[in-house]
């Protein structure tokens, strides 16, 4: 079976991937369809302070930005929807869904106020496209192999966190429910502490630059059921695959700067035959 890694869209889906398509049999997606128009504006005036951005550039600045990011990730739905592929995904950070996974809200003093900033704009619009299965928290099957879903958020997160138990909990009974079968396990985030999760993006904070800045959770299962494959992204420049244990995980690179990866699997071996990145 042919395998299509792909995510990380931010409102792009190149003509050269989609034609990759047709060689494939199954989609998989690690999120991050919205593009993200008011990131400049987010780390200028936002990040690493209790300000949400909409109360220092007003509402109807940032309302402007997250409408265009939204019809751009719709755009990248559609298309996926049509490909005549199955497509599974999971969610991305950027895809307005506000899962918190590793840390609760409650502990967080920035998250305030605005109700329709706040509200999910994601899970009613993929609900449309029949094509698109999302499966975070859940599982998918397909031509025989088992499929984990899961988020991770976008930092290594809180382990004593009520979110994170609650989230660690459910992805535990998942594992049980195939117990010895095996089983590729997808999320957006990478695992924490690893080849993939550390942050070498110039544009990144001077505080956060190269730093593992992967998921705890994310890492603890994977070290714990050693999935044969687990797929992840979200570090948009550390495109390329490691070993956790027996477990090969995979980073396919960011899907708007043109690339992904397609992972060849013997079903009935339960092997991962080849991975080949398009760069």
């Amino acid at each position: 079976m042919k395998i299509l890694a792909i995510g990380d869209f931010h409102g792009k889906f190149p003509v050269k991937l989609r034609k990759l398509v047709k060689k494939v049999d199954l989609i998989v997606s690690i999120g991050d369809y919205f593009s993200f128009t008011n990131r400049d504006l987010f780390f200028k005036y936002s990040y690493g302070t209790d300000k949400e951005l909409w109360e220092v550039v007003g509402k109807k600045r940032v309302k402007a930005g997250i409408l265009k990011d939204i019809r751009a990730g719709e755009s990248i739905l559609k298309k996926l929807n049509k490909v005549g592929v199955p497509v599974i995904t999971v969610i991305g950070n950027i895809d307005y869904t506000r899962v918190h996974d590793v840390y609760d809200e409650e502990q967080v003093s920035w998250i305030k106020g605005w109700k329709w900033e706040a509200q999910d704009f994601f899970s009613p619009m993929v609900k449309k496209y029949k094509n698109v299965h999302r499966f975070d928290y859940a599982y998918a099957k397909f031509g025989g192999l088992n499929f984990i879903g899961a988020y991770g958020h976008t930092f290594p997160g809180n382990v004593k966190s009520k979110s994170y138990k609650k989230h660690r909990a459910i992805l535990e009974k998942l594992f049980k429910k195939f117990g010895k079968e095996d089983v590729i396990f997808v999320a957006h985030n990478m695992p924490y502490d690893c080849k993939l999760d550390k942050i070498r993006d110039e544009d990144a904070p001077m505080e956060v630059l190269g730093k593992h800045y992967g998921s705890k959770l994310i890492r603890r299962v994977i070290d714990k059921h050693q999935p044969v494959l687990a797929l992840g992204g979200h570090m948009h420049e550390n495109q390329g695959k490691c070993k956790i244990g027996k477990t090969l995980v995979v980073n396919p690179g960011a899907a708007y700067e043109g690339k992904c990866a397609i992972i060849d699997f013997d079903v009935e071996r339960g092997k991962i035959k080849s991975v080949k990145f398009v760069k």
